[in-house]
């Protein structure tokens, strides 16, 4: 399925049913009087969050949602049927913005969340309605009130416990199918993952959520390469795993690149846990990892964890220090986060 994470949509509520001008007409009743039902109420647009979905990838081909009409009132004082709602659903962790993208209209972030984005316009009156001791036939019938439209944006942010951050190529793609049973695009050039891979992690029997996105390099903060396109799938992270590429010529150098680049896009993204990690230690000597783990200790200022998603070395020690993070940030019901550390 191919992935997409933002689309737009014309909506369209429902119109109200008219209004109906009716008279009772039996033969042995000499007084009849109105009669007209009232029209129905046109029906919402809703929009929905469910499970089983992570991509937009449907509002490519519905870019028009419209609900139904509400029916006209009848004699016999029968009000028309309501119009149906048209309910949409989203991934989770959709956001709902104005056509511009620039205002949120709603976030839907937990399975169930619903919305009520159009409301249906109102069914108009019959003449029943106005029938009073001092207008005993009236002939006044309502236009049921129209709908409302508006265009919208969807912008879909995965929901995962842990972002996979680094350069092209650091071995991210390789760890996720490593730990998971993810299977994204594994190659030996840059940038061969395009769009981001979730995968479930099953770690002493907890699981947790882990989110590959494509490489940062210098500058994607103002839009070199990928640009900051797909780092809003991070925002909601409650940790990240900083992947280093240890056959690289300056890892600590790389460090450096990609955590600018996370300071300079902001979004909170610089204050999230961080856990690093020196990986392709299939590929190096022990005085080499060595060396360029105390280079990355002193460049992160924090404990350094290698790895290799190849052979599997250091990663079992890897995903426990995660789903420590993860459990820390995402405290109980009525408990309070202890500062998590490694």
């Amino acid at each position: 399925m191919k992935f997409l994470d933002e689309a737009r949509v014309y909506l369209k509520s429902g119109r109200g049913g008219h209004g109906c001008l009716s008279f009772r007409r039996e033969k042995y009743i000499e007084f009849g009087g109105p009669n007209g039902g009232d029209g129905g109420k046109g029906g919402d647009v809703i929009a929905e969050a469910v499970e089983g979905l992570n991509t937009l990838i449907d509002f490519r081909y519905r870019q028009h949602i419209r609900a139904d009409n509400g029916r006209p009132g009848e004699g016999a004082n029968r009000t028309g049927a309501n119009g149906a709602d048209a309910v949409f659903q989203v991934p989770i962790g959709t956001q709902i913005l104005d056509e511009e993208g620039e205002e949120v209209i709603a976030d839907l972030t937990y399975a169930g969340d619903r919305v009520v984005l159009l409301k249906g316009g109102n069914g108009g009156f019959g003449n029943a309605h106005y029938k009073s001791s001092t207008n005993r036939a009236p002939r006044r019938a309502d236009n049921g009130w129209p709908g409302e439209e508006m265009r919208v944006t969807l912008r879909l942010k995965l929901i995962a416990d842990v972002g996979l951050v680094g350069l092209p190529n650091a071995g991210k793609s390789t760890f996720l199918s490593a730990v998971s049973r993810a299977s994204p695009r594994i190659a030996d050039y840059p940038f061969t993952t395009l769009h981001p891979s979730l995968g479930i992690v099953e770690q002493d029997g907890k699981r947790f959520v882990v989110a590959d996105i494509p490489g940062l390099i210098e500058g994607a903060h103002e839009g070199v390469g990928l640009g900051t396109r797909f780092l809003g799938h991070i925002e909601r992270c409650r940790a990240l795993f900083h992947l280093v590429d240890g056959t690289a010529e300056d890892p600590a150098g790389n460090y450096r690149t990609v955590r600018a680049e996370l300071e300079a896009y902001g979004a909170g993204l610089e204050e999230k846990v961080e856990i690093v990690g020196l990986n392709k230690a299939d590929a190096m000597s022990e005085e080499e990892i060595a060396e360029r783990r105390a280079a990355l200790i002193e460049a992160s200022g924090r404990e350094v964890v290698v790895l290799s998603g190849v052979s599997g070395r250091g990663v079992p020690e890897a995903l426990r220090i995660l789903r420590r993070a993860v459990e820390a940030e995402r405290p109980k019901p009525g408990q309070e986060a202890e500062p998590w550390r490694p």
